[in-house]
């Protein structure tokens, strides 16, 4: 029961349209402010001309907290514009800006724009969960179709507005004694000028940075060079000798768009024996009745359309399809084991024109230790009479071609790095944290983190997909909004609890790193292969796993589901007065910013007595026994 009796209308209504403003009115206070920074200064006391302790300080804000923050995204792909939809959705008076270096938006899928680029896991689980789309052309939609929706959603929800293109981010700076990032951004102009904020945020992935091949002479070759993620499209490759280096996700994909140009000769320069699997959605191609085509008809995508219930039961067949082989990248499994077996039938089946194929890329590794490419096309591709499987190292590369170790040239007019990335490195750019340290200093040698989101030494530093971050099953765009998700609540602490800094602690690191080394031993990814999944702070295979979650896709999206804020070390706003720090500042004096302001409506002030918070926040029990409710059955409570 309510200590105080209801009042009349007209001495409950504060009469301001501004709830800082009527709370200034309301306290009838000289100076106070809603945020801590404006808060009024005590006067320190002196008693006989000896300073005393300054006075603690109850800080004249409601409760929420909301003082102002500024934020910088660096990258415009699905991490970038998951965090320019969600941040400003969730928190107030921040201030966001996303610097993006390439002129649209897309990431990865803007810049890899290469014949055959597309995802190589079902589309309709490669996007947003809010923003399903019914009409992917394909299984495995084309990249300009990926990178379409990435902008669409940006439009449809409007991250673009925080968008800058174009703008490239140079080199990072934390300044301790601020408590902020400063930003060096590179215009389209070549001006460079700086930018600050409280928190720095990494959208730019895990495969972005270009890695080309080390051989002698690479710039020495007086024809077309282009990598895979820099593809010339003005080039025409018809009655050309291409040269294609790489056997992964990027060559599987090139070479059989190429084999088909008019007149075109390939040298493909594969040394690393690989898997071809088959479709990673073969389950819901059969269930659908697709055969072995991946194009969705016309009336496939209108039922998806016009029928909701088939929509749902599509896209949670799509992604139970995928969660469901987590086992198959566990050495010794029954799953496992099958997996092998048939990969095998499969490869052999379709290299029949020329067998010997089989032996030169069958692998002693185990399937999964590389990223799993199904590759359609490219074991078809490779037994073409216009292709050449060349297996010998090369030495060097001269002006007219590619020498190889048994000593031959092949000359060639084109040549085509589908070489990867520094996966799991640091960015080309320095970036600084405490003491002066850097990123390139920190990550020379093994990519260290914490849950792939944070690393000690650098306090208000978040990255999306980072280390560690991607998945070797599951559904990748889930990993990118539960650690967007998981970030934007740290962003939120920060603003709400007058944080200054916060940073992990170096044993939650350590502790991290020591558990994803123990859970990957029984994987096939430290199978002997040459894996991106293993790089290390330089670009070499190494023997930890630096590119993948140490569990899977569900695994890691319980672990982000309750931050655990005792793994960080936190520095707090001083006080303007020089008292003790109030870290229970955000309790503020007593008010919610709901009772204040002109135009309250009833439901700001009984919000929790409707039904999308009693639903989404509270929980309705079920009766008799709320205990058995199918929400808890489906996904365990957790605090």
């Amino acid at each position: 029961m309510s200590a105080i009796p209801n009042l009349p209308e007209g001495i409950v209504r504060v009469g301001s349209a501004d709830p800082d403003a009527a709370l200034r009115q309301l306290l009838n206070s000289k100076d106070s402010a809603s945020h801590v920074e404006h808060a009024q200064v005590e006067v320190e006391a002196h008693t006989n001309g000896v300073k005393t302790e300054a006075p603690w300080l109850l800080h004249d804000t409601p409760v929420e907290n909301q003082r102002p923050i500024k934020v910088i995204v660096i990258g415009a792909g699905y991490s970038g514009v998951y965090c320019a939809i969600r941040i400003p959705e969730r928190l107030r008076n921040c201030e966001l800006t996303v610097y993006e270096k390439n002129d649209g938006i897309g990431g990865t899928w803007y810049e890899n724009r290469y014949p055959g680029a597309a995802c190589d896991v079902p589309s309709h689980s490669y996007q947003f969960s809010f923003n399903p789309k019914p009409d992917w052309s394909a299984l495995y939609a084309p990249s300009a179709e990926i990178r379409d929706y990435i902008e669409a959603s940006a439009k449809k929800y409007g991250a673009d507005r925080f968008i800058k293109l174009q703008h490239e981010v140079v080199d990072c700076a934390w300044h301790e004694e601020e408590g902020l990032w400063h930003v060096k951004v590179k215009k389209p102009s070549g001006e460079v000028f700086e930018d600050t904020a409280n928190v720095l945020i990494s959208a730019r992935g895990n495969l972005n940075t270009k890695q080309w091949p080390d051989i002698a002479g690479l710039r020495s070759f007086e024809g077309e060079v282009m990598h895979s993620s820099g593809w010339n499209d003005e080039y025409d490759f018809t009655n050309k000798r291409v040269g294609v280096i790489g056997s992964g996700s990027s060559a599987i994909q090139i070479i059989p768009k190429l084999q088909k140009q008019p007149g075109a000769l390939l040298n493909c320069f594969i040394r690393s024996r690989t898997w071809i699997s088959p479709p990673l959605g073969q389950g819901v191609q059969d269930k659908l009745g697709m055969g072995d085509k991946f194009e969705f008809t016309e009336e496939m995508k209108q039922k998806f359309k016009d029928d909701p219930e088939a929509w749902m039961e599509f896209r949670l067949m799509v992604e139970a399809d995928s969660n469901n082989i987590h086992a198959v990248t566990l050495k010794g499994t029954e799953m496992q084991l099958g997996a092998q077996k048939a990969f095998e039938e499969g490869m052999k089946a379709r290299l029949q024109k020329k067998p010997q194929y089989f032996d030169w890329l069958k692998p002693k590794f185990a399937p999964g230790c590389r990223r799993l490419t199904p590759g359609p096309g490219f074991l078809e591709a490779m037994v073409e009479d216009n292709v050449n499987f060349i297996r010998d190292k090369i030495v060097r590369i001269e002006p007219k071609g590619v020498v190889t170790e048994d000593g031959k040239l092949h000359e060639i007019d084109v040549l085509v790095c589908a070489t990867g990335f520094y996966a799991s490195a640091a960015p080309p750019f320095r970036t600084v944290g405490l003491n002066g340290y850097t990123l390139q200093e920190h990550w020379q040698k093994r990519a260290t983190n914490y849950l792939s989101l944070a690393t000690d030494k650098f306090p208000n530093h978040f990255f999306m997909l980072g280390p560690n971050g991607a998945i070797g099953e599951g559904s990748l765009t889930q990993m990118i909004e539960n650690t967007g998700t998981y970030i934007l609540k740290a962003i939120r602490k920060i603003q709400r609890d007058n944080i200054r800094s916060m940073v992990i602690k170096p044993a939650r690191v350590r502790d991290f790193t020591r558990y994803c080394d123990a859970y990957f031993k029984g994987t096939v990814f430290l199978d002997d292969c040459n894996s991106w999944y293993r790089k290390d702070g330089q670009g070499r295979t190494g023997d930890v796993v630096t590119g993948l979650w140490p569990g899977s896709c569900l695994h890691c999206i319980e672990a982000l589901r309750s931050p655990r804020w005792e793994d960080y070390e936190y520095e707090y706003v001083p006080e303007e007065n020089g008292a003790e720090v109030n870290q229970l500042a955000w309790l503020g004096n007593g008010w919610a910013r709901n009772q204040l302001g002109a135009n309250v409506r009833t439901v700001d002030l009984g919000y929790y007595l409707t039904p999308m918070f009693q639903e989404r926040d509270f929980g309705v029990p079920q009766h008799p026994r709320p205990e058995e409710s199918e929400q808890y059955r489906i996904r365990p409570w957790c605090y």
